[in-house]
């Protein structure tokens, strides 16, 4: 044996398949950790390149997810129930035979910017900034983008140079002929396959043998083979647009991932947007229904002792005290309501629906300064002047853009926006090209098949019989070489024929899919522009009306006093406060709103990798 070995070491042809061999085992020697790595890197390196090229930036998408996640702070920190330590994240799953953590996880970057406190206070910035990293929904938006990305890898992968080795060893005792003959045999293979863009696919293999007697006369042998096959479509499946149609869709897919993440964003963002003032808005409803409720319990009061003093009759006492009734039911189910949008509110972040969270009254505040403009010296119903005679013609004041906000843009130049920045029209016709591409691939299949295949060979192959023959040679001028034309005629195409139809449909459904979002698009904008009208409207008269009931509530509790009205009067007064002072409330959050989904309806609104949004209002054309 160490006469084989010394020999073998010698031998040129010996070190190259060693070197063979040795490169085989070292490509098989990479940990999960390593290609969990190399996958990441390929993915983000292909979703840097399309941002780039369809958005004209880069931002990052870490699909990682932190050891410690504000869900799990919030719920250790306080002290909340929960089912399992599989809810508190992927990283507090239990170890057990199949799961080693440490093998196939790492740790992400911390969860949110903000501190966790008891209660945990968010402002609207600090809701949008913790939803990017911890709500499902966003998490799962991000996935599905690195998910297309490693499918455009893999379809790459298709047209680089594919590598394959394998090594194997035999040791055999053969004992059928007069003397029992042993020995061993170690073959290492080696091959290449590369397809061409244009269909044609080569392969090239090489196999290198040693054998050694281990009996007899101990002889020893090398042998090297070595091969390769073109094959090249001439008709059917010929061409680069077919052969590289697969990649190009997954290029393609990879695009409207990123245009449909891009959406998804715009579109969360303002549903938490929403969402936060809807949950302020009903805090504020219930301060109105308190303050209602609390009056109320006054004027029964002042009405019993009026009733007592027999200044009015039993009768109005008792209609205070019903409406105090009503008003109790009203306050007990606004703190319901209340209480049950902002478990929704936390559930939407992807926050326990049980966390002590309290969000920040003064964006409600800030809101209301900033929509005071359209309620300034504003008098809907106006009879300072002369008041004209009762059956005199009525004209009626159509509402008009005067002191209107910054986005109530004309209707033309608003779709016309929409319609060039809108990401998902961009999909839609994306579809369209693709879709039209589909047909020309199943038209290419009902054409006739001719390939023309070519293979070379060079070299022998070693066996344990053979051992005691020479070491082979890889001489090209002993090798075989041939060629084969393969004709496949468009005799059977029923199945080609079916799908072609089928792309052709699905053609004409792409086509009408775009006229649908197109439209809706334009509805969806038009509709955004008059309920802001509507609202800046309604802010403007439940004002006004607010103003007015606050002055009635004043005037009738005195004139009640001193006997001039009636209990049903107070209550009413109080009753439109109460309705004024929800209604204006209501007004300013729709109006916002309806601004944030006029923006994300034209795909004006730019919300970057941290779920902050930036606004850029359209500045006005110069004349020319």
């Amino acid at each position: 044996m160490r006469a084989f070995s010394t020999e073998i070491l010698r031998s040129p042809r010996a070190i190259c398949a060693l070197s063979l061999i040795a490169a085989c085992l070292l490509a098989g020697c990479r940990s999960a950790a390593d290609y969990r790595a190399q996958a990441d890197g390929v993915a983000n390196k292909i979703i840097e390149q399309k941002q780039q090229e369809v958005l004209g930036r880069t931002e990052a998408m870490d699909i990682v997810s932190p050891a410690d996640t504000l869900r799990r702070r919030l719920l250790l920190d306080q002290n909340l129930p929960y089912s399992t330590p599989m809810s508190l994240g992927v990283h507090d799953l239990p170890r057990n035979e199949y799961w080693n953590p440490e093998k196939h996880l790492i740790s992400g970057e911390p969860a949110s910017p903000v501190r966790v406190e008891e209660p945990l206070r968010l402002t609207i910035l600090d809701a949008l900034q913790i939803s990017a990293r911890s709500s499902r929904d966003y998490q799962a938006a991000k996935e599905k983008v690195f998910t297309v990305a490693l499918d455009l890898d893999l379809e790459r992968n298709d047209f680089r140079n594919t590598f394959a080795g394998m090594l194997s060893g035999l040791l055999n005792h053969d004992r059928g002929g007069d003397e029992p003959v042993t020995g061993t045999h170690g073959e290492a293979d080696a091959s290449i396959r590369r397809t061409l863009k244009s269909g044609i696919e080569l392969t090239t293999a090489i196999a290198l043998d040693l054998v050694k007697l281990l009996t007899q006369d101990r002889a020893s042998s090398f042998g090297i083979t070595a091969d390769a096959t073109i094959s090249i479509p001439l008709l059917r499946g010929a061409g680069r647009m077919i052969v590289a149609e697969p990649l190009t869709q997954a290029e393609r897919n990879v695009v409207y991932a990123i245009y449909e993440f891009e959406r998804f964003k715009k579109t969360f963002a303002v549903r938490v947007a929403n969402d936060y003032l809807s949950v302020l808005q009903q805090l504020q409803e219930v301060a109105n229904e308190e303050e209602s409720y609390k009056r109320l319990i006054a004027s029964a009061r002042r009405t019993r002792r009026l009733a007592d003093a027999g200044r009015i009759p039993e009768t109005q006492f008792d209609q205070g005290v019903q409406d105090e009734l009503r008003a109790r039911s009203r306050w007990i189910s606004a703190r319901q309501s209340y209480a049950s949008r902002l478990d929704s509110f936390r559930v939407l972040l992807g926050l326990p629906a049980d966390a002590e969270l309290e969000l920040d009254t003064k964006e409600l505040e800030l809101l209301l300064d900033s929509l005071k403009e359209f309620t300034a010296e504003v008098d809907i119903a106006d009879y300072a002047d002369t008041i004209p005679p009762a059956d005199a013609p009525i004209v009626l004041q159509e509402p008009s853009g005067e002191n209107a906000g910054p986005w109530e843009l004309d209707p033309g130049k608003a779709v016309k926006l929409a319609l060039d920045n809108r990401l998902d029209l961009r999909v839609a016709k994306g579809e369209v090209e693709d879709a039209e591409r589909k047909v020309m691939v199943a038209a290419d299949s009902l054409r006739a098949e001719l390939s023309l295949l070519g293979s070379a060979s060079a070299g022998q192959g070693r066996s344990i019989s053979s051992a005691g023959s020479d070491d082979a040679r890889l001489d090209p001028n002993e090798g075989t070489y041939s060629a084969l034309l393969d004709l496949d005629l468009p005799l059977e195409r029923v199945a080609e024929r079916t799908t072609y139809r089928k792309r052709l449909i699905a053609l004409e459904q792409a086509v009408r899919n775009l006229q649908d979002l197109e439209d809706r698009t334009k509805l969806d904008v038009r509709a955004a522009l008059r309920a802001l009208l509507e609202a800046r409207e309604s802010l403007k008269i439940q004002g006004q009306a607010v103003t007015l009931a606050e002055k009635r509530v004043k005037s009738t509790d005195l004139f009640l006093q001193a006997g001039r009205a009636e209990v049903r009067d107070v209550l009413d007064a109080q009753e439109a406060l109460l309705s004024a002072q929800n209604a204006l409330i209501d007004a300013a959050v729709r109006y916002r709103i309806t601004e944030l989904e006029l923006q994300r309806d034209m795909g004006l609104l730019q919300v970057d990798e941290k779920g902050l949004w930036q606004e850029n209002i359209p500045q006005e054309e110069e004349p020319s």
